[in-house]
């Protein structure tokens, strides 16, 4: 029963699939037109030229051999001579020497990478990690030391200009009151 429901929804769908494509044309005996029934017809038509032709026939014959030759790793299987690859190998003769340096020089280094210095490395990345933490607590603290420090140092200067500015304020009236009166200050 689900099966049919199934292919009775595919039918519908199909059906208005085809709608949509042809619109409301029907053909002469007023069925509405299949896309698959075109389709094949279209498909016996093309069949029925390309068997009349000889030159399509051969075409089909030589599209096995243009998919090879099309294949990119159709050069893979092209046997290229010694000579060629001796050429090759001789044009980067330097690139391959330097390489083979390399590789000596990594293999050299092999036995440092196997130290105990190395094998260590875990455990000392977690002390580092546990470092790192105190040392960012610890720039924290200094930041927030420098701003006590420089709410400090703005009220102290501020201080001293109201000290200094009160000074200068006591040493003008002293003067005035010692110029009414008389009295030569003292140097």
């Amino acid at each position: 029963m689900d099966k049919k429901a199934a292919v009775d929804n595919v039918e519908m769908r199909l059906q208005a699939l085809e709608t949509r494509i042809y619109g409301d044309r029907r053909n002469k005996s007023s069925k509405p037109l299949k896309c698959a029934e075109s389709l094949a017809r279209i498909q016996a038509g093309l069949t029925n030229t390309a068997n009349k032709r000889e030159r399509v026939k051969i075409l089909h014959k030589k599209i096995e051999d243009l998919m090879k030759y099309l294949d990119p790793q159709f050069t893979d299987h092209i046997a290229v001579p010694d000579t060629m690859k001796l050429e090759f190998i001789l044009a980067e003769e330097d690139f391959l020497i330097s390489q083979a340096a390399l590789l000596e020089q990594a293999s050299n280094l092999q036995p440092l990478l196997e130290s105990t210095y190395i094998r260590d490395v875990p455990e000392h990345s977690t002390k580092l990690q546990r470092l790192s933490q105190i040392h960012i607590k610890q720039q924290d603290q200094a930041d927030v030391q420098s701003l006590e420090v420089k709410k400090l140092f703005e009220e102290y200067n501020k201080m001293m200009f109201l000290l200094s500015k009160q000074f200068t304020q006591w040493d003008e009236n002293l003067r005035k009151l010692e110029e009414a009166k008389g009295i030569r200050p003292v140097e």
